[in-house]
């Protein structure tokens, strides 16, 4: 006995698969309804079907918009109603959108980042004082930190302080009296992580259920 079965590859392809081959199909029997108050109705109904379906489309800017413009696409563009917004073109949906802008700017060293030359050029630009010196300071530790973070090896102070000058055209300084942060708790904060202050330290070897635990006789 040969039996017919119905699979997925032998249907109409879905145009959007995402919602699935039943909302597909009540779109199609929407097209296929003469009466256009029912086929308002069914159309509303479809939208309301989809939005529990993919509540995070109800939850974006413009959801209900979106969704009914996706009921128009699955329609083919053919299905005519009175909907809270106008049907979409179908060459809304082919035209590609602008290009977004990629902002090319050149950076000197690139275990660095553009961050620390913004942070150079505006201690550059302060005035003379404690400040500033606390503000180079931190960029030199922040830029031993960064390098650290390219290369595990040992870093000296002398090849930071030579970047700075290099990266501040001579702008910048430390004073013969600072000291960087040394490498090694620098590597060490980075293996560790920053820990939460809030968070209580938790004591091995404490708690009645560990010490009860310890007492039991292993075989």
């Amino acid at each position: 006995m040969a039996f017919d079965f119905d699979y997925n590859t032998q249907r109409p392809q879905l145009v959007i698969s995402e919602y699935g081959r039943h909302i597909q199909r009540m779109v199609d029997l929407c097209v296929e309804e003469s009466d256009r108050g029912k086929r308002t109705r069914m159309a509303r109904a479809i939208v309301q079907a989809i939005g529990k379906l993919n509540p995070q489309l109800r939850g974006s800017e413009n959801g209900d918009h979106i969704i009914w413009d996706h009921v128009h696409v699955m329609a083919g563009y053919q299905l005519d109603v009175d909907g809270p917004y106008p049907r979409p073109a179908p060459e809304t949906r082919q035209s590609k959108p602008e290009a977004v802008p990629y902002p090319k700017t050149e950076i000197r060293f690139g275990h660095y980042g553009k961050l620390v030359e913004r942070l150079i050029a505006e201690c550059i630009a302060m005035e003379e004082g404690p400040a500033k010196t606390a503000f180079t300071l931190a960029i030199a530790n922040q830029m031993k930190k960064q390098f650290l973070t390219w290369n595990r090896d040992n870093v000296g102070d002398g090849a930071i302080v030579k970047d700075l000058h290099e990266l501040s055209k001579g702008k910048l300084r430390l004073e013969p009296d600072q000291q960087l942060l040394s490498s090694e708790s620098i590597l060490q904060a980075q293996r560790t992580g920053p820990r939460n202050a809030a968070e209580p330290l938790r004591k091995h070897g404490g708690g009645k259920k560990h010490r009860r635990n310890r007492k039991k006789k292993r075989f």
